[in-house]
């Protein structure tokens, strides 16, 4: 149930963001800080905690270390979610041919 951890560790509105940062590529710790409303020492705590659910890694590079989104740890998540939309579609299927007394929701 890995997918729950990572629900946690995004649950938080500046971890989320600091995930979103990541989308446009491997960023330092102060790269990732710039703009954001809170310290570099609170990123990397947000940092460590997307580390601890599977969603980011690091690799040290020179004196920093490079943080980017770890895809394999995405999966479980997205298979959670993915189920959500299979039951929809189903159900929608099941509206459009007529089996289904209900309206999807």
């Amino acid at each position: 149930m890995a997918y729950a951890k990572a629900l946690a560790a995004l649950a938080d509105p500046t971890r989320r963001s600091v995930f979103e940062r990541l989308k446009a590529g491997p960023a330092t710790v102060g790269e990732i800080a710039q703009g954001l409303p809170v310290s570099r020492p609170a990123v990397s705590q947000h940092l460590k905690a997307l580390k601890d659910a599977d969603l980011v890694r690091d690799e040290p590079r020179g004196t920093a270390r490079l943080y980017r989104i770890h895809a394999p740890g995405l999966v479980e998540l997205r298979q959670w979610l993915d189920g959500f939309w299979d039951d929809a579609l189903e159900r929608f299927k099941n509206y459009a041919e007529g089996e289904g007394d209900e309206r999807p929701k």
